[in-house]
């Protein structure tokens, strides 16, 4: 009678394995919330997407929210069906849980292939049990992005030239965003966050510094990101074109001009600037305003 070794299984350390069963009630409690959320974010973004009356000479009439913050479920939604041709893949740095972010609707709704990028490991995991099974092509990866690990991300993107490329880390998005294109990377649509602190004429960022976390660089957590006027110069340095900003201050999106049409492209009004709400909420006052409150830091012309 032949005896069959049961296999070696590498031993746990006990700690490890009782942490993790005691994570287990979190992680169910966590995983029941986010699905809700993203049951909500699915009618809402339903919703809103029907009760619109498109111009597309007005990208203010585009936007809806789902998954997105503000209305760049919407404006991406109008741009992507404009696209002369699409490999449905994005790329989001800064994608935080998987929900609450700018390609959660490509994602669950539209089934886009894709890839999240995240630096908090927690939130990565939260992403790999609820919003990543929606589609067979999706992946998130626990990664700090630094100008040094693009080239690591692109080694893992399947797409160079995603239809999407979301960059929001309220930091060193400049030079991050600078990697991105120096490294080979060429999106149809790239959307970045922009930081309305610095006013709608100064074209300005911060200096760089690899382990740049926002809530620590300075009080007011006012010192972050590029000005929207430095977007546009960064940009049209690399052929893109502007589009415009999203109603609540946070976004600027950017396209490469040879996947749309030129009448199309001619045609668009765009938002050129708006106070980000969030913080005009906060400090109760507008952005020129505001930063004098961190007039004094370091920044980098654009």
């Amino acid at each position: 009678m032949i005896q069959i070794k049961p296999p070696i299984v590498a031993s746990q350390p006990k700690a490890h394995r009782l942490k993790r069963i005691l994570n287990r009630p979190m992680n169910f409690l966590l995983d029941m919330r986010d699905l809700q959320r993203i049951a909500i974010a699915l009618s809402k973004g339903a919703a809103m997407m029907g009760a619109r009356s498109i111009d597309l000479t007005l990208p203010a009439t585009w936007e809806f929210s789902g998954f997105s913050q503000n209305g760049e479920d919407g404006i991406l939604d109008v741009l992507r069906k404009n696209l002369l041709s699409s490999n449905r893949y994005f790329i989001e740095v800064g994608a935080a849980d998987g929900i609450e972010n700018n390609t959660g609707w490509l994602l669950v709704a539209e089934k886009y292939n894709g890839m999240l990028i995240e630096g908090s490991a927690q939130l990565v995991e939260r992403a790999k049990r609820t919003v990543v099974g929606y589609s067979i092509g999706a992946e998130c990866h626990n990664m700090f992005v630094t100008k040094e690990s693009v080239r690591d991300m692109k080694e893992m993107a399947l797409h160079h030239d995603p239809d999407v490329f979301s960059l929001d880390i309220d930091g060193n998005d400049y030079y991050i965003a600078q990697a991105i294109l120096e490294n080979g990377f060429r999106p149809k649509i790239f959307v970045v966050e922009y930081n309305s602190v610095y006013g709608a004429e100064r074209s300005m960022t911060i200096e760089y510094q690899p382990d740049f976390v926002v809530t620590s660089a300075h009080p007011t957590h006012l010192y972050y990101g590029v000005s929207i006027s430095g977007w546009r110069k960064f940009f049209d340095g690399y052929g893109y074109r502007f589009v415009t900003v999203d109603r609540n201050g946070v976004n600027g999106f950017f396209v490469d001009p040879e996947f749309f049409d030129k009448s199309f492209l001619d045609g668009v009004k765009g938002l050129t600037f708006a106070d980000n709400q969030s913080q005009l909420k906060k400090f109760r006052t507008p952005s020129e305003n505001q930063f004098s409150l961190i007039a004094e830091q370091m920044f980098v012309s654009i």
